[in-house]
């Protein structure tokens, strides 16, 4: 009886040692990752805000994480082509979309016609949220944004306003024609696959006008005019009133988006894998945010630095994939 009790005790001795195995080797993988560098890829060109962005954080969060973070440009289709190539990529957490996510990813699926979901991807946080602002060049006659539009209406094909393309600004430009009773094609909408060449173009006049994100426009504040800021209220950055306030001379009004939203996700299904390693990507994140060095780098770069979260992340990208869903048929 003693012996056979002795082999029943070893006998579950080694099946609780066994248990413990797959658990165990998990804990150890979790806490392991990453153990090779990790791929940040952007969906526009080098030196426009996206980029600036991700070049920054890769550079302090590659600290948290352990690894060293490589950053890649993927631009075309408005951030399609690099959203297509992270989706493509092993969902193991190596491969980390870091670009202007919203609208961005909203507008490749509406008109783009782009195969995947916003539900593909896990939004870690938004870093970056941005408004538009409308600008002139400098040495064209435009004082207000009445007076531009007004222009539009009297000579079309004339005048010319830059966008990146399926960006907010590029919305606001064609939603701006409509209110004016402008077919879009009577504005020239220049498109550019980053928001640096899209500025460039207005503060070297190659462009009249453009409608961008305003914290990443100081660069060229010296050769531009504002006309408007796209916001309820008005901005200290930028001299110019609210967009409606701006329009009211003609009796017309714009529905305001969102502005350009950057920041890091990943594949959907990274997460639902791996969720040790997803907590560890966000908690990385958050802390990198909140130290003191990473806040006043940001801040001397004019590149915005908030922490929102995975979930009020999510509900900004939907919320705009909702306004533009409803103005889905205006002429791109």
């Amino acid at each position: 009886m003693a012996l056979a009790r002795s082999i029943r005790n070893i006998i579950k001795g080694v099946a609780f040692t066994a248990a413990l195995v797959p658990m165990t080797a998990t804990a150890v993988l979790a806490e392991e990752w990453p153990e090779r560098p990790i791929t940040f890829v952007v969906g526009f060109g080098v030196a426009g805000s996206a980029d600036r962005t991700a070049r920054g954080l890769a550079s302090f969060i590659a600290d948290e994480l352990g690894q060293p973070i490589k950053v890649i440009n993927k631009p075309g289709a408005g951030t399609q082509l690099a959203a297509t190539y992270v989706l493509h990529q092993p969902d193991d957490g190596y491969t980390v979309f870091a670009t202007s996510i919203s609208p961005y990813l909203a507008d490749t699926i509406i008109h783009g016609g782009a195969p995947y979901k916003l539900s593909d991807f896990a939004y870690v946080n938004s870093q970056w949220n941005d408004w538009d602002v409308m600008l002139v060049h400098k040495d064209r006659p435009y004082k207000t944004a009445a007076e531009f539009v007004e222009a539009i209406r009297k000579e079309p094909k004339k005048h010319s306003v830059s966008v990146v393309p399926n960006s907010s600004g590029h919305l606001h430009a064609r939603l701006l024609a409509e209110a004016a009773g402008v077919p879009v094609e009577n504005l020239n909408i220049v498109t550019y696959q980053s928001g640096g060449a899209a500025r460039a173009a207005v503060a070297g006049g190659q462009v009249d006008a453009t409608i961008i994100s305003a914290e990443g426009s100081e660069a060229i504040r010296e050769f531009v005019r504002p006309l408007a800021v796209y916001r309820d209220e008005p901005s200290k950055e930028w001299d110019a009133p609210p967009i409606n306030e701006a329009l009211k001379p003609l009796g017309i009004s714009t529905p305001i988006l969102d502005g350009s939203s950057r920041g890091l996700a990943v594949r959907a299904s990274f997460k639902e894998k791996y969720p040790d390693r997803w907590n560890k990507l966000v908690e990385a994140y958050r802390k990198t945010l909140a130290k003191p060095e990473v806040q006043k780098f940001f801040k001397e770069g004019n590149i915005g630095a908030d922490w929102l979260g995975p979930d009020k992340t999510t509900a900004m990208v939907m919320r705009n994939f909702e306004l533009l869903q409803k103005y889905k048929d205006l002429g791109q």
